[in-house]
This record gives structure tokens, sequence and C-alpha cells, in this order.
């Protein structure tokens, strides 16, 4: 009986932070991101993150990740090279967007820039502390997207002397593509392409359980 009301407390307590979400300001939602994150549980190589309750990894390889939730797939770049030589950044704002913002907290910087795409859907782009996420979401899921997007940015701390031995090494010299977030901004990304196609999760699809992440 007991587990049964700590689980109904749980839903509704989800249930809420998503609706009061829904209910925040853009700005609100990003304001947070230079606010450090302190709990990770997601590890790669030189760096480590908190991924959020809902998200799951589906493919990952040096410094690209994908990640899924029950509709959409969000697409994480982390760019050690420039990282690693402290490349510094600007960002101009785009009067065309949906919305468009530098950020900059504490000596790292970064933008958030949202545009509506052929098929209906926002193309969300967050950039902070030389880590990207894009994800495309219907308008009613941009906070939330937006939200989970915010919690691994903020959350991201690269380990310096692993990172400093893959650069020194050469070992970024592969086959894989490695993703310049600097080269990128404000270009078509090359990961998520528009699409006219309904290409969302069901209900149906199979659950995955982000605490049984390694």
């Amino acid at each position: 009986m007991k587990i049964k009301y700590v689980l109904l407390i749980a839903v509704l307590f989800l249930i809420t932070g998503c609706q009061n979400i829904r209910k925040d300001s853009i700005e609100d939602i990003v304001a947070v991101i230079g606010t450090p994150q302190k709990k990770y549980n997601a590890y790669n190589t030189g760096f480590k993150y908190y991924l959020p309750t809902g998200l799951a990894i589906d493919k990952e390889n040096l410094y690209n990740v994908t990640l899924s939730s029950s509709k959409y797939n969000y697409y994480l770049y982390v760019d050690v090279i420039s990282y690693n030589s402290k490349t510094p950044f600007e960002y101009e704002v785009n009067k065309d967007a949906y919305y468009s913002a530098a950020l900059s907290s504490e000596g790292k910087a970064g933008y958030v820039e949202i545009n509506l795409k052929e098929n209906g859907q926002y193309l969300i782009e967050i950039m902070f502390n030389y880590a990207k996420i894009e994800v495309m979401v219907d308008y009613e899921d941009i906070n939330l997207a937006l939200d989970n997007a915010v919690s691994i940015l903020r959350s991201i701390t690269y380990n310096d002397v692993v990172i400093a031995s893959l650069v020194s090494d050469d070992v970024l010299n592969f086959d894989d593509e490695i993703y310049d977030i600097f080269a990128d901004v404000k270009n078509d990304s090359n990961y998520i392409e528009v699409s006219t196609e309904d290409t969302s999760k069901t209900e149906e699809d199979e659950y995955k359980d982000p605490d049984l992440i390694n």
C-alpha cells in the first residue's frame, strides 16, 4: 500500500512539474544554464553529464550522442577540440528566428535559437560551454524539450587530463565525424533533416529506463 502511495505522489509531482514548465517563459528556462548541475548519471570519454528522467541514450560515439524521449530524438555534440584550445565564441542574434539569444555565464558562452521549419515543427539549437543540443519538436513541447537540453548542458563537466591526452596523442583523427559547433552556428543541421513525415514515437514504443544506463 505504501509503495502505491509513493508511486502516486511521484506521478503527480512529475505531471505538476511538466505543467509548470509549459507555463514558464523561454527566458526563465534558459536562465539557469549558468548554474552548475553537480550530479551525473551518464559518462563518456573526457566528459560526464546528467541525463534527465525520461531520456535515454540510443547511440553514442566518442563525442556525438543521440538521446531519445517518448516522442523525440535529441542530438548532443561536444567540441573537445575547441574546449581544449579555449576557442572564443560570439553569437549574433537572429532577428528572423522564433527565438534567439546569446548566452554567457562565468566565462562560458553559447546561444539558443529556435526556428519554425517546413514540417511545422520547431528546431531548437542550444549551445553552451562547448557542447550543443539539437532537437525538433512540436510547438507545445518547446519548453519541455528546452528544459531537458538546459539540464544536460549545465551539467556537462570535462576531464581536462583525458581531453589533453586525446588531443596530444592525436587520438581524435578517427573515421567518425567530429562535430564543429562553431562552424555550424546558424547553418542548417546535417544531423536533423526536415521531413513532412510523422517520425514521432507512440506510447507503444518500448520504454527505456535512464536509470539502467551505465
